[in-house]
């Protein structure tokens, strides 16, 4: 099969990826082999790339917002059969053994294993996974707009949990890429009014068609404190902005998996019991929680395609923030 592969990790500017013929998987017991029709890109997949995050196996191939049919089933396989659509997200496996699976907060496992990083992933034509961490899809979603609720989606979903907003309340958004684009939709289906905060004119657009009540820098002042915040930018100064915006008692979600350093603030920003808090992985319940969610409202995925070749160009323009929604690569359409 053909795949986009990184041997070893540098900036996206020197295309640190490379297509590549590798041998087909072969599923093992309990698991399918999905033949991949879509594959959303994510700043995480820029982390592994670029060596942000410790390298976990090399070569690797990244993605993890991953939708195909099933094609081969391994022994014990019986959760799918053959031409269902399936779709693999970030958490690839968990131990089921250690404190934090013991406890429902499989996110934390100490054992995890993740789509992309660990394990191969999707900027390919092929993937096996246990079939314990597929999901089925949604019929009224298109696989390239369906990609994105992988983890864009997925991990939005969590943050907005987590960051504690209830309905009719004021959730502030740092950041209007992939996830962002889809958080507006669930928080205004829970009649939040929502105020974004991106340096993009054109992301700032796309939040106005979608519903905010506000948008502007995030060096700019809202006209109204905000309940809950969710950080999406990995910038490390934005947790002051946020903070700075934040109602008493109120929740700064970061969503990210890596960020730059938070610079060291004034305790006046954390008093009157705010609330800083790190946003991890996601559970399989997250990812069938979102997927009804999004089927029930129904979400609409902004996206911008780029066959599997182009998976460098569509990363290096995800970086310089000039992807308006969410990047998926297309792959099974270029055998069509």
């Amino acid at each position: 099969m053909r795949a986009m592969s990184c041997s070893f990790p540098r900036p996206i500017g020197e295309n640190p990826l490379t297509l590549v013929e590798t041998p087909l998987p072969n599923p093992n017991a309990g698991e399918i082999r999905l033949r991949i029709r879509a594959c959303g890109i994510c700043h995480t997949d820029l982390h592994v790339v670029e060596g942000d995050l410790p390298p976990r196996k090399r070569p690797i191939i990244p993605g993890h917002q991953i939708i195909g049919v099933v094609e081969a089933l391994g022994e014990e396989a019986r959760q799918f059969k053959i031409g269902d659509r399936a779709g693999v997200p970030w958490l690839n496996q968990t131990c089921g053994t250690c404190t934090f699976c013991r406890r429902d907060r499989e996110n934390l496992c100490e054992n995890a294993q993740f789509t992309g990083y660990h394990g191969d992933g999707g900027f390919a034509e092929y993937i096996a996974v246990h079939e314990n961490f597929a999901y089925a899809i949604p019929e009224k979603f298109s696989d390239t707009a369906a990609a994105p609720l992988l983890c864009a989606g997925v991990i939005g979903y969590r943050a907005l949990r987590l960051s504690d907003i209830q309905r009719g309340q004021r959730l502030g958004l740092f950041g209007f890429g992939a996830s962002a684009h889809l958080v507006i939709q669930i928080a205004r289906y829970w009649n939040c009014d929502v105020y974004v905060f991106s340096r993009s004119a054109t992301h700032r657009s796309l939040a106005e068609a979608f519903g905010a009540r506000w948008t502007g820098r995030a060096e700019e002042t809202p006209p109204a404190k905000l309940d809950s915040a969710i950080i999406f930018a990995p910038a490390g100064w934005l947790v002051h902005a946020a903070l700075r915006n934040l109602e008493k008692g109120g929740t700064v979600a970061l969503a990210g998996i890596h960020m730059s350093p938070i610079p060291e603030m004034d305790y006046a920003l954390v008093y009157h019991e705010r609330t800083l808090r790190s946003v991890a992985n996601s559970t399989r319940d997250d990812v069938r929680q979102l997927l009804q969610l999004a089927a029930a409202i129904p979400l609409r995925t902004e996206v911008e395609i780029f066959s599997l070749a182009e998976a460098n160009r569509a990363l290096q323009l995800l970086k310089a923030g000039r992807i308006n929604g969410a990047g998926v690569l297309e792959i099974g359409a270029q055998e069509n």
